[in-house]
């Protein structure tokens, strides 16, 4: 009955009578007039690729942009030197916009249409430099409207580090960051347009580390004690409770140190551990049942073992309220067209994936509305949706078809196609948020529904627990 109520609720508005048609060309035409500059900002981030918490010159390339814009920003938020907060206006509503802007590390790519390294550490292959750009080219054109026509408001853009395997949203949360917002939206580079309902799995991540003791493997095995043992010990375990977690449960593992040499029984080792389910309660339980597999180990190996909480997130809390504003939205907007030599590059991409033919239909139109969505992957996001009513999208950055993670990903991020589907979401977002400062009644409308599906009861506890930032998570 309540997924009746919201959908009805949602289907019920009527978004075209909410905003002029007038403010509505003004923020697409001037968004059209500054596609260059904003391309150049994503693909100086690009070309940097910095790694989570160490995203110096792309939080500062973001925060002088804003500054340059009437923002004022607040660096260095929540105890992490790369996230920051910049904001334009006064009163209500607080409309805040999400904005990472972190590489992965190992998926260094030139932007071409074949496998070739750029010899870098790390490579954009989630598309957060296209993320970072388009919601602070949003974030501007908002200011601008509202300083135009003196509306009431505050536009933020929150500058957020590490999204991958950081977790940095969650400490921006559990830092009170969004008390005060009354409405966060966000957008992700995609292979396809599309703002149905969002999902995203609830995650808990650690290391776990192992301590025995040093001997010859050979001249004096009985001596030593190996922490490798415990590590591989521990895995058998883990592996062997798969068959008694729920089936859309996930659990991953690498081992990031098993010794060093073969002939000398390690004295350390460490396994690096995800959990994940949609449900978050569900995956505090897999993760309890993980560290009595490591503690087992470490007692059945005769070695000793600690754990360091690294990441932890909420699932996503949807909103369709503002959902299907914010699909509307992107209707009106539409997808990309691509020059006859991005079909070249992207015919190109697609056959490096396996497909006999470009689906241009893909970059072109915008999916369906869907109101259930299956969740696949997790986000920091989540965190925030627990916080703050929270909308968001997807645009198409790459070639469709490819997979996040990819160095195909990281190509096309790097070219024309990926800045064009980053104004895409710059215009959606920028039309939602003008939305949102239209219709206050929407914003309460959204924040019933938030109320409702979070529930009275609800107490925000971050899955990682207490732990400060890792400023240098690979170590």
């Amino acid at each position: 009955m309540k997924k009746l109520l919201f959908s009805l609720l949602a289907s019920s508005l009527v978004f075209p009578s909410i905003y002029s048609q007038k403010n509505q060309e003004g923020i697409l035409r001037n968004l059209d007039q500054k596609t260059k500059k904003y391309s150049d900002i994503a693909l100086q981030i690009w070309d940097w690729a910095e790694m989570g918490y160490l995203e110096e010159k792309s939080a500062a390339l973001l925060q002088k942009t804003l500054q340059d814009e009437g923002f004022s920003v607040k660096a260095g938020v929540a105890g992490i030197p790369t996230a920051f907060v910049a904001e334009y206006g006064s009163g209500y509503p607080i409309v805040a916009i999400l904005g990472e802007y972190d590489a992965l590390p190992g998926l260094s790519q030139q932007a071409v249409a074949e496998k070739k390294s750029a010899n870098k550490e790390a490579g954009h292959a989630c598309g957060h430099h296209l993320f970072g750009t388009a919601s602070s080219a949003a974030a501007i054109e908002v200011k601008n409207w509202l300083q135009q026509t003196k509306t009431t408001g505050t536009i933020r853009f929150y500058g957020c580090p590490a999204e991958e395997g950081g977790s940095g949203k969650v400490y921006m949360v559990r830092e009170g960051l969004f008390n005060d917002v009354d409405i966060a939206l966000h957008w992700h580079p995609g292979s396809q347009n599309g703002a149905s309902a969002g999902a995203a799995l609830a995650n808990k991540s650690a290391k776990f580390r192992f301590y025995g003791t040093s001997a010859h493997a050979a001249g004096a095995p009985d001596r030593g004690r190996s922490a490798l043992d415990g590590v591989e010990a521990m895995n058998m375990m883990v592996n062997m409770m798969r068959e008694h977690i729920p089936q859309e449960a996930r659990i991953h593992y690498v081992i990031t140190d098993g010794g060093k040499a073969p002939n000398v029984v390690p004295n350390f080792a460490e396994v690096y551990y995800y959990a994940r389910h949609n449900k978050r309660d569900v995956v505090i339980d897999i993760f309890d049942r993980i560290v009595k597999a490591a503690k087992g180990a470490a007692l059945g190996t005769g070695t000793t073992m600690d754990y360091e909480m690294i990441g932890g997130t909420h699932e996503l809390l949807p909103n369709l309220v503002l959902q299907k504003m914010m699909h509307d939205n992107l209707k009106e907007v539409g997808g990309i067209t691509y020059t006859e030599n991005e079909r070249v590059f992207a015919q190109k991409i697609s056959e490096s994936l396996g497909y006999s033919e470009l689906d241009v239909n893909s970059a072109q139109n915008v999916q369906p509305y869907r109101e259930v969505a299956r969740a696949y992957g997790s986000t920091d996001v989540g965190d925030v949706s627990f916080a703050v009513p929270t909308v968001g999208m997807r645009a198409a950055t790459w070639v469709p078809g490819t997979p996040a993670h990819s160095w195909q990903a990281v190509a096309a991020g790097g070219t024309s196609i990926g800045t064009k589907g980053m104004m895409v979401a710059a215009k959606t977002l920028a039309l939602t948020a003008l939305d949102l400062f239209e219709n206050p009644d929407l914003v309460e409308k959204a924040k019933t529904e938030f109320e409702e599906r979070r529930g009275k009861d609800f107490k925000y506890i971050p899955l990682l627990g207490d732990r400060a930032p890792a400023l240098d998570y690979r170590k």
